[in-house]
């Protein structure tokens, strides 16, 4: 193993440690962190024997495993943005239902006179 790897290995399992640790609340979802998990296997392998990208890639119809990875994170990247943009509406959706929930609390009768 050359020096790139271990670099390359040391930021994937950190990336997994700020995964797991940031995300520990009773909400989260189990896929989230075994997709994680997953990810550093796979990112792992990738970079212990980047021939065997190359394999895999040309299963699926692409020249060089570089090319395959790159498409990867194109669609994780889309992913991740979209979700976060439902994310994101569905906060605003929320925000403003409570806000109307408050100001009706807050409502008062008109004087009649």
């Amino acid at each position: 193993m050359n020096w790139i790897q271990a670099l390359l290995i040391l930021s994937i399992v950190a990336l997994l440690v700020y995964l797991l640790r940031s995300r520990t609340s009773a909400r989260t979802k189990a896929w989230v962190k075994v997709g994680g998990v997953l990810f550093v296997i796979a990112a792992v392998y990738a970079v212990l024997r980047p021939d065997d990208t190359t394999v895999v890639a040309n299963w699926l119809g692409v020249d060089r495993g570089a090319d395959l990875i790159g498409y990867v994170l194109i669609i994780a990247f889309v992913f991740t943005t979209l979700s976060t943009y439902m994310r994101f509406k569905e906060l605003e959706l929320r925000y403003a239902r409570l806000a109307r929930a408050v100001a009706l609390q807050g409502a008062r009768v008109p004087d009649e006179g």
